[in-house]
C-alpha cells in the first residue's frame, strides 16, 4: 500500500480520508531486485502454493478424515487452479488480534516455529485499518459477512427475537466476539445475566439446538451451518451496531505485487462466473456479495 502527499491538501488531510490521522512507518525498501516481484514466477516453477487458514473454523476451515474442507479452502483451491499450481494449507490458530495473524503468517513469521504463507484467507478488508499494516497488501475481496440472530422456532412460534428481547430470554454467543461485545453493551448492561457464552459459535449453535438457551447470535455463515430442524435464523435491524456487515479478502505481502493482482484476478473471475457463490451454496450457506 502507498500513501502519498497526494492525499493532502494544504497540510492537511481530506475528511473522507480513512488514513488521515495516521501516520505512514518508515517501510523496508533495500530489497534486492531477485526478491522483489518474483514469488509469482517461483510459486509457478514450484507447481504450489500455500494458504494460512484458520484450524477449527466450520464452515470456512476445518480438517476433516485428513482432508481440508470448507468455504475457504474451495476459494483457495480455485486461486491455485488459476495460478496453474496445486493449493495447499497451513491450519492456524488465531492470535490475540488481527495485526498478529498478518505478522505470523504473511510478513515476518511466528517467533517459534511455523512458515510464512503466499496467502492468507478471511481477513477482514477495512480502509482505516489497512493504514496500520503497510507490510501486507489487502486485496481478493469474495463476500461479505454480516450479523444475525439464531433462534427456538418452539419458543418464538410468531415474533423473532431482536436483541431487546434478551433482557428475559437466555441468548448464546461465541465468547469475546462482536455480537457478545454488542449485546453486552446494549441497554446499558440490562441483558448481561442472559448473555451464555461459549468458546466458539459452533458451540453456541449447539446450545440453542439442544433447548440450552432461546437464541444465538453471531455471524450469519456459522448461524446458517449450524441451523436444525428446531431453529432458524433472521437478520433484524440493529440499533448503534457500527460493524454488523464488513468485507472479507485476502492478505499478502507488499513486496510481491504480481501475485496479489493474479489472486485478485482470479477471485474476480470466480465472483463474475458463480464459482464462489456455487461454494457458499454447496454448504448450504447464503451468499453475501463484497464491496469491490
Amino acid at each position: 500500500m502507498c500513501l502519498t502527499l497526494a492525499l493532502f491538501s494544504a497540510g492537511k488531510a481530506h475528511a473522507d480520508d480513512p488514513c488521515a490521522d495516521y501516520t505512514p512507518q518508515q517501510r523496508p525498501q533495500n530489497v534486492g531486485r531477485d526478491i522483489v516481484g518474483q514469488e509469482l514466477d517461483k510459486i509457478q516453477d514450484q507447481g504450489h502454493m500455500l494458504f494460512a487458514v484458520y484450524e477449527d473454523f466450520p464452515p470456512y476451515s476445518w480438517e476433516e478424515g485428513g482432508q481440508p474442507r470448507g468455504v475457504d479452502i474451495e476459494i483457495a483451491r480455485i486461486i491455485a487452479e488459476d495460478l496453474g499450481v496445486e493449493a495447499r494449507f497451513n491450519f492456524v490458530d488465531a492470535g490475540e488480534n488481527l495485526e498478529a495473524d498478518l505478522r505470523n503468517n504473511i510478513w515476518k513469521g511466528p517467533l517459534i516455529s511455523g512458515r510464512v504463507a503466499n496467502v492468507m484467507m478471511r481477513v477482514p478488508y477495512d480502509s482505516s485499518f489497512k493504514c496500520r499494516v503497510e507490510q501486507v497488501v489487502f486485496t481478493g475481496q469474495y463476500a461479505a459477512e454480516s450479523i444475525a440472530i439464531a433462534y427456538d422456532k418452539a419458543s418464538y412460534p410468531e415474533e423473532k427475537p431482536v436483541p431487546a428481547y434478551f433482557r428475559f430470554d437466555t441468548v448464546a454467543v461465541e465468547n469475546d466476539s462482536i455480537a457478545d461485545f454488542y449485546l453486552s453493551s446494549f441497554a446499558g448492561g440490562q441483558m448481561a445475566g442472559n448473555i451464555q457464552h461459549y468458546t466458539t459459535m459452533a458451540d453456541a449453535m449447539t446450545a440453542l439446538n439442544s433447548g440450552e438457551v432461546m437464541a444465538a447470535m453471531g455471524p450469519l455463515s456459522q448461524i446458517e451451518y449450524g441451523l436444525s430442524d428446531s431453529s432458524d435464523v433472521h437478520q433484524p435491524p440493529l440499533a448503534g451496531f457500527a460493524v454488523s456487515k464488513w468485507t472479507l479478502g485476502v492478505a499478502v505481502n507488499f513486496r510481491y505485487r504480481p501475485l496479489s493482482y493474479a489472486v485478485d484476478d482470479a477471485i474476480n473471475y470466480a465472483l463474475q462466473d458463480g464459482r464462489i457463490a456455487a461454494i457458499y451454496a454447496d454448504y448450504g450457506l447464503s451468499f453475501q456479495e463484497p464491496e469491490r
